[in-house]
Order: structure tokens, then C-alpha cells, then sequence
């Protein structure tokens, strides 16, 4: 069980397992840097830290999530991006910061701030599903993607 910064609370019926994960994505939550906030818990919590660096999944962070993966070194000497406000803590954890929403380098793909997750969302369902099925989501969505998606190829 955990409580989300407004009170909600999720409770998740099995604990936390990502040897059965394919996809792992790590939301941000408030700025890495900020004192007390649960992002800067996060970072500082060795043991999670270690345990995400095990993960064998496709890495996605979201937002200042991505602080989170490149504190378990998924960041370092790869092309990532995150919040504008955190980028240059990015680069100087030895990330190839990309100016882009969304950043895809295979096995791990980053998104910027806020609403940059919805463009990953939407690009991994183009990623793994073609086209034509993330235009439907779109649609569904009543969102259009800004940008392109920055690729390493």
C-alpha cells in the first residue's frame, strides 16, 4: 500500500515484481532535488536503487522519474531526457541529454516533464502495437502528440 502525494491510496495485491515485468515505468514525483519530497526519499533509498538497477525490462521514466533511473545507472553515456528542471543533473549523472519529449534508445525510453508521458505512452503503443492502433488511442484520447520522437538508430 502506498499514499500518493494527495492522500490517494493504491494498493497493489502482490508485491513488487519486475522479474515478470516486459515494460517498467517509473513516474516522476515532484523534483529530485527538492528536501522531503518523495522523489529525493526515493533516490535515497539504496536498496530500492539496487533493486531497479536489476531490472531486466524496457526501462521508461516519466518526468524526474528518470532521476530515479539514471540514480540505478540505466542513464549513463545514453541518450535520456527529463524535466526541464532537471536535466542538467541529468547530464552531470553522465546522461547524453536530448532535447526531445520523448527519447527512445531500445531498452530504455524517457520521457520530459508531465505531459511528455502521455507522448511515451502513445509512442510505445505505436512502438509495439504499429501506427495505426496509437492514431486510435489518440483519438480515444482526444490527444495529439507533440513532437517527434527522438530515436537512436
Amino acid at each position: 500500500m502506498i499514499t500518493a502525494s494527495r492522500g490517494l491510496r493504491i494498493e497493489v495485491p502482490h508485491g513488487w515484481s519486475p522479474q515478470d515485468a516486459d515494460v517498467l515505468i517509473v513516474p516522476g514525483g515532484n523534483r529530485h532535488d527538492l528536501p522531503g519530497s518523495g522523489m529525493q526519499r526515493l533516490l535515497a533509498d539504496k536498496a530500492f536503487i539496487r533493486r531497479l538497477a536489476e531490472v531486466e525490462a524496457i526501462m521508461v521514466g516519466v518526468c524526474t522519474g528518470v532521476m530515479a533511473l539514471s540514480a540505478a545507472g540505466f542513464t549513463r553515456g545514453r541518450p535520456a531526457t527529463t524535466h526541464s528542471g532537471s536535466k542538467a543533473a541529468l547530464a552531470a549523472e553522465g546522461a547524453k541529454v536530448v532535447n526531445a519529449r520523448v527519447v527512445d534508445d531500445g531498452d530504455l525510453v524517457t520521457c520530459g516533464g508531465i505531459t511528455s508521458g502521455l507522448d511515451g505512452a502513445v509512442w510505445l503503443v505505436e512502438r509495439f502495437l504499429g501506427a495505426r492502433f496509437a492514431n486510435q488511442v489518440e483519438t480515444v484520447l482526444e490527444y495529439e502528440r507533440r513532437g517527434t520522437v527522438w530515436r537512436n538508430s
